[in-house]
C-alpha cells in the first residue's frame, strides 16, 4: 500500500512539473495589461481580439490551418502506404527501410531545414506553400508509420486469410477488412502530424518565405522583437486545438473498438 502511495505521489509529481510552464502562461492570455507579468491586474479578451484584427496574425493562423491541413492528409496517406508495404517480413530490408522512414524524427531539425532549403532552391519549391507543406510532411510521417505500424501488428493474419479465402479480393480485403482495424493507428497518426505541423517552427524558417509565416513562426518572432500577451493567446489556442484533436482521436479509437469487444 506504501509503495502504491509514493509511486502515485511520483507519478502526479512528473506531471506537474511537465505541465507547470503551461499552467503558468495559460492565464497571461487573458491579461489587460500590454506585459507578460504577474499578478494579473485585469482580465480582458483583448488579445484574443488582436489575434483576428490583426492581419499578421490572423493570416498566419490560416496559413497553419492551410498547411498542417495538407501535410496531415500527405504524411497520412505516405505513412499508412509506407506502413502497409514494410508489414511483415516479406519485404527486403524491411528493417532498415522502417529505419529510414522513422529518421526524421530524430535528425536534428537544423540539419533537415538545411537540407530541405537548399533541396528546394533547385527544384523551385523555396518560399512557396507547396515546399512548406512537403518539408512538413517529410517530418510528419514517422509519427504516421510507428502508429499504423502498431495497429497493423495487432491484427490477426487469419482474419485476411479467411476473408481471401472466401473469395474476397485483395482490395476488397484491405477495404473492408485490413483499414477498418487499422483505422485507429491512422486516426492516432493523423493528430500527431496535425499537431507536429503546427508546432514546427525551425523547418518553417528555413524553407518558408514571408508569405507563408505560420502561427508558430509569428509566434517566435513576436518573441524575439517585443513580447506581446497575444503569444499567450496564441499558445492557448494551440494548446485547446490540440487537446481537441486528442479527444475526437480517442473517441473516434473508442467506437472503432466497441465493436470488436462486442463481438
Amino acid at each position: 500500500m506504501t509503495g502504491r502511495i509514493l509511486r502515485t505521489i511520483y507519478g502526479a509529481a512528473v506531471v506537474f512539473f511537465l505541465i507547470a510552464p503551461i499552467l503558468a502562461i495559460l492565464p497571461l492570455a487573458f491579461t489587460d495589461s500590454i506585459f507578460l507579468s504577474y499578478p494579473i491586474n485585469g482580465f480582458s479578451d483583448r488579445w484574443f481580439r488582436e489575434l483576428v484584427a490583426n492581419e499578421t496574425w490572423s493570416r498566419s493562423i490560416v496559413n497553419s490551418l492551410i498547411i498542417a491541413t495538407s501535410a496531415t492528409i500527405l504524411s497520412t496517406s505516405i505513412g499508412t502506404l509506407a506502413a502497409l508495404g514494410l508489414r511483415g517480413d516479406r519485404v527486403p530490408l524491411a528493417g532498415l527501410l522502417r529505419t529510414g522512414f522513422i529518421l526524421p524524427m530524430v535528425v536534428p531539425p537544423v540539419v533537415l531545414g538545411v537540407g530541405m532549403q537548399i533541396l528546394f532552391v533547385k527544384v523551385g519549391l523555396a518560399s512557396s506553400y507547396l515546399g512548406v507543406i512537403v518539408a512538413h510532411s517529410v517530418l510528419c510521417v514517422p509519427f504516421v508509420v510507428v502508429t499504423v505500424s502498431a495497429s497493423l501488428a495487432g491484427i490477426d493474419p487469419a482474419i485476411e486469410r479467411a476473408a481471401s479465402s472466401l473469395g474476397a479480393s485483395r482490395t476488397r480485403t484491405f477495404r473492408e477488412i485490413t483499414l477498418p482495424l487499422a483505422l485507429p493507428g491512422v486516426v492516432s497518426g493523423a493528430v500527431f502530424a496535425f499537431a507536429t505541423s503546427l508546432d514546427e517552427v525551425i523547418l518553417t524558417l528555413f524553407v518558408a518565405g514571408p508569405n507563408q509565416r505560420t502561427l508558430a513562426r509569428q509566434m517566435f518572432s513576436t518573441i524575439r522583437e517585443n513580447i506581446s500577451p497575444a503569444v499567450a493567446a496564441a499558445a492557448l489556442l494551440l494548446i485547446v486545438g490540440t487537446l481537441v484533436l486528442a479527444v475526437l482521436g480517442a473517441v473516434l479509437r473508442h467506437r472503432q473498438a466497441r465493436p470488436a469487444d462486442t463481438a
